[in-house]
């Protein structure tokens, strides 16, 4: 093999590129014409190393993190690696079935700094010395060229979406997604700010918000660095109240999509006007979910601009797929919920009521276990549904009678458990004599029995001596309270 030639015909080709993937294919196109192997070359673009030329593979990765497999390690430390036997090689990303060899060099622009790889995988016995220099002769070339051209291609916009995409389907909160949605919405869109405006009954749970009363539009939670426009168009929509955020939620699902032109001179629609006030000179409103319970995506600029339809089609997408992730994390909310309460009285049941007592202060975390006096003559009587009714209505008014951050469990047929913080055992049992006028408030009358955790007692323990408690007070004719002995 003549790698003079080899070496000349490379060259020739990379000054006809216009483009550094141009180059990168005339490269690896002249080589395949004297190199019996697989090529591949490899450009770092974004967080990844994105192939952007090769010949035929049995498998190709379009991407590859920067530190995966052998064309990983080349570039993150800018070493060539020669690899006679790729079954020996921990890193080897298989490609095709039958490579037995492989060489990869770096490609270094003219100060040294990796821009990517060259990559050669071989199927037969081939002399991988001769082919080590001239793999690193000709990235050098083609690193010097691509630095020429401008440097690796940056990342599409749609390339950016499927990135953020990825970003929106792994957020495990609502604060997540919204941070990671505001995000991906600077990034597609390259303006400078993004702000959503949700329906107030379906993002009760996202967080601290600034906006609407607690049945209307309110502004979504703010990235943890949100920028200058952003917080003035947040001030600006808070000031504007309820009304202003219907209006602009109502316009976009209305009407669509919106967005500037970039026209100076022109009055903004009346909708818009805290959005001017804010210092917006270019707008993309993007309907978000459903009329009656989405909101709206608001993609903002400073500067005088003309967004084109492909961005705007591509925040159409993000504001799809946000929706869908807001949808999925709302739905498994619920199967949480639904899994952790009980679904005749709506409180929380043994589960979480065995995780709660595992935390128990001992001195200052009070049980009270609780029981229905008479409950089994209810059932016998008039049937388990006039039962289910009496447990329902006396859940709600145990849980009146409680304090603000006071919990109640049902943990059996018509035994439930209080937990509260106390700073004294007789605050317990002022609390346990309020549940028992709650329930005489209701005609019913309850047995309750109050114990505090002993040091190094274990919670179950602790909840045996409320229990005996409660049969003692059962056992002297039921409707009181007892304090288990310290």
């Amino acid at each position: 093999m003549d790698h003079e030639r080899v070496i000349r015909d490379v060259t020739v080709r990379l000054p006809m590129a216009s483009t550094a993937v141009e180059a990168c294919r005339y490269a690896v196109t002249a080589l395949a014409r004297h190199a019996p192997a697989t090529i591949s070359v490899l450009l770092h673009v974004h967080d990844r190393l994105r192939c952007v030329a090769a010949t035929g593979s049995w498998q190709v990765f379009s991407t590859v993190p920067p530190k995966t497999g052998i064309v990983g390690r080349v570039y993150a430390s800018g070493e060539t690696a020669v690899v006679p036997d790729v079954t020996e090689d921990p890193d080897y990303i298989p490609v095709r079935p039958d490579v037995t060899a492989e060489v990869c060099v770096p490609v270094l622009d003219p100060a040294g700094r990796p821009l990517g790889v060259l990559d050669l995988q071989w199927s037969g016995p081939t002399d991988l010395a001769p082919w080590r220099d001239t793999a690193e002769r000709l990235a050098a070339r083609l690193g010097a060229r691509i630095v020429a051209l401008g440097g690796p291609p940056a990342e599409s916009r749609s390339e950016k979406l499927l990135r953020h995409t990825a970003a929106l389907t792994a957020a495990s909160t609502e604060w997540d997604l919204f941070a990671a949605a505001i995000a991906a919405a600077r990034d597609v869109s390259t303006l400078s700010a993004a702000v959503l405006l949700l329906d107030e009954r379906r993002t009760r749970r996202a967080g601290d918000q600034a906006g609407a009363g607690p049945d209307g539009p309110r502004l979504g939670t703010p990235p943890a660095t949100p920028c200058e426009l952003e917080a003035r168009i947040r001030a600006e929509l808070t000031e504007a109240g309820p009304a202003a955020l219907d209006r602009l939620v109502a316009r976009a699902h209305r009407h669509g999509v919106g967005y500037t032109l970039g026209e100076a001179g022109h009055p903004p629609v009346p909708d818009h006007l805290p959005l001017t006030r804010a210092g917006v000179r270019t707008l993309v409103a993007v309907p978000v979910g459903q009329p009656d319970d989405g909101g709206v995506l608001l993609v903002a600029d400073e500067r005088l601009l003309r967004p084109d339809p492909t961005t705007v089609n591509l925040l159409e997408l993000l504001a799809g797929q946000a929706w869908s992730c807001l949808e999925r994390l709302r739905t498994l909310a619920r199967l949480r919920e639904q899994a952790n309460s009980d679904p005749l009285t709506g409180l929380r049941h043994t589960g979480p009521f065995g995780r709660r007592i595992a935390v128990a202060t001992p001195g200052r975390t009070a049980l009270l276990a609780i029981d229905v006096d008479g409950f089994k003559a209810v059932n016998d009587t008039y049937g388990h549904q006039a039962g289910d009714r009496v447990l329902v209505r006396l859940a709600r008014a145990l849980e009146a009678a409680l304090r603000h951050g006071d919990e109640l469990y049902r943990i059996g047929g018509d035994e439930f458990v209080a937990v509260i913080e106390v700073a004294r055992p007789e605050e317990a049992v002022r609390i346990a004599e309020r549940l028992a006028e709650a329930a005489r408030r209701i005609g019913r009358t309850i047995s309750v029995g109050v114990a505090l955790p002993r040091p190094g007692e274990s919670p179950e323990a602790t909840l045996r001596r409320a229990d005996q408690a409660l049969y003692a007070v059962k056992h002297h004719g039921r409707d009181g309270v007892r304090l288990a002995p310290a």
